[in-house]
């Protein structure tokens, strides 16, 4: 499976080492040694296999973040670690291996999906985490591996705790998300190659209509909900999905300009702050997105 490690005998080595050489030595550093030895030993029977990876587990990879790996150090979630898996789906290509670019086009699009079922409220991810996957190399689709294991991880150092949050949020809560999430999604997984409207008009509408679509659905979900904010927003983003439809809807690229600028704000993640304090969701919009509607 692509993405890091080195084989785990190795480290079963050094332990052995270690405990083999501390004879010689005086009381600290035998100190040391055993306790260097016991860390090692407990790093070692807590190898898995990326192939048996489940949502759920925390782990720390055995090397660089990047590359291909065989085992990672699974970890309890309350301790330091680097990654957690929150999604996992089975690639159906057929027989032949469909190529490193096709698998990761197939990894970019379900991951974030996948990752929502188990941990839907994005904005309460630690600070500096981002998706990664786990996939099949060529050599293990031979063997008949599909799987895709969707993981968090930690771009620099660790964190702790878990980031599963679906069983312990409230119906109205899951409603939101769910809804909220689809817009963003719509947006990004729809994103023109083109940098101007003008170069790909076409596809830009169909960007619009996508994210149209998704505000229509959240605005039905958000009816169901109630809270003085919740009204509000609603109320933003009925108007927010006017704009998108017209975007969609456009003649031509000023026209669409015209309906672009007002339906992007209309869906600021900073006006949906009120909304999800109201209900007892995370407050702080993620830095990435407040990079991008701070302009």
């Amino acid at each position: 499976m692509a993405i890091h490690a080195s084989y785990r005998s190795l480290r079963g080595i050094s332990a052995v080492v270690a405990l083999l050489a501390i004879g010689a030595v005086g009381c600290s550093e035998v100190s040391d040694a055993v306790d260097s030895a016991k860390d090692g030993a407990k790093k070692v029977a807590r190898q898995r296999s990326v192939f048996s990876l489940d949502i759920g587990d925390c782990y720390n990879p055995n090397g660089k973040a990047e590359g291909t790996a065989y085992a990672v150090e699974v970890v309890p979630c309350d301790e330091a670690h680097q990654g957690q898996v929150v999604g996992e789906f089975a690639i159906d290509k057929g027989k032949e291996y469909p190529g490193n670019d096709e698998v990761a086009k197939i990894a970019d699009s379900r991951c974030p999906v996948e990752s929502q079922k188990y941990a839907p409220d994005t904005w309460a991810y630690p600070k500096g985490v981002a998706l990664f996957s786990y996939t099949p190399t060529k050599e293990s689709w031979a063997t008949g591996d599909r799987s895709v294991s969707c993981t968090y991880s930690a771009e620099k150092g660790t964190f702790s705790g878990s980031l599963g949050t679906a069983k312990s949020l409230k119906p109205e809560q899951i409603t939101y998300l769910k809804g909220s999430n689809a817009v963003y999604e719509a947006l990004w997984a729809n994103q023109s190659e083109k940098d101007t409207v003008e170069d790909d008009l076409a596809g830009y509408k169909a960007q619009a209509k996508a994210v149209a679509t998704a505000l229509d659905t959240h605005l039905k979900g958000l009816e169901g909900i109630k809270g003085t904010e919740v009204g509000k927003l609603r109320a933003t983003l009925t108007k927010a999905a006017g704009n998108w439809k017209k975007a969609a809807n456009a003649a031509d690229a000023d026209a669409f300009y015209i309906a672009y600028d007002p339906a992007f704000g209309g869906i600021d993640p900073n006006k949906s702050v009120a909304t999800r304090k109201e209900l007892g969701l995370a407050t702080t919009v993620p830095a990435d997105e407040a990079e991008v509607w701070a302009g």
